[in-house]
């Protein structure tokens, strides 16, 4: 029996607060070969549970709805259906964004104002697990040097606790160099694994190090 030659549609969910700006993209992307919009959504709730009905190849997503943040949703998203590339596209063309985004598990940062000659190539970039950046912003973000320190909004007290943990110490341990309670040292460790998106001490040593808080030889095994 012969395979067939024919390729399922990459099939999409747009996520946007405005009527007007779904309308433009469903035309945009439908009128691509190959590609299908299957939803739409106006929040991230909505885009959600679009993703839990229809379970899409890509989700194009607003940076800028009401109500629970956009990039803030992204790890969940990425997290829990990895089946789903996601496309960012949004007005904001600062590179702060578009890095936190990409590094949030995003595969794609389009601008608005470029969607109608991008969207459809970051999309099957995503789907090919290729990651689509905006020329002119990659340039940019290529030009700045990279923020100095963590970019995780990390609370000095979160950076000397996050500093012992990656030298080997225990909750113990910190707490009596620290002069607080082991209950109090938990949770700075609860929140700072919030705050960088890494849960084992491995990836929380690796953080460290990439952020210069402390040195290669230093950390303990």
């Amino acid at each position: 029996m012969e395979a067939s030659t024919e390729t399922a549609a990459i099939r999409v969910v747009i996520a946007d607060d405005h009527a007007v700006v779904r309308t433009g993209l469903r035309m945009v992307l439908d009128a691509a070969d190959g590609v299908e919009v299957v939803a739409e959504a106006g929040d991230v709730p909505s885009a959600w549970r679009a993703l839990l009905v229809h379970h899409p190849d890509v989700l194009v997503l607003d940076l800028n709805m009401p109500g629970e943040p956009s990039l803030e949703a992204i790890p969940r998203f990425v997290r829990d259906a990895p089946e789903t590339a996601i496309v960012v596209l949004t007005m904001q063309q600062e590179p702060a964004f578009a890095r936190e985004a990409l590094r949030a598990g995003a595969r794609g940062y389009v601008l608005k104002e470029s969607a109608d000659s991008e969207l459809v190539a970051a999309v099957r970039m995503a789907t090919e697990g290729r990651t689509y950046l905006n020329p002119e912003l990659g340039a940019r973000m290529a030009a700045e040097p990279p923020p100095s320190g963590p970019p995780d909004d990390l609370t000095p007290r979160e950076l000397e606790v996050l500093r012992l943990i990656a030298l080997g110490h225990t909750n113990g341990d910190i707490a009596g160099q620290l002069f607080l309670s082991v209950r109090t040292v938990e949770s700075h460790r609860s929140h700072i694994q919030q705050k960088v998106r890494r849960s084992s001490r491995a990836e929380l040593v690796r953080y460290a190090f990439e952020h210069g808080l402390i040195d290669a030889g230093s950390a303990t095994g």
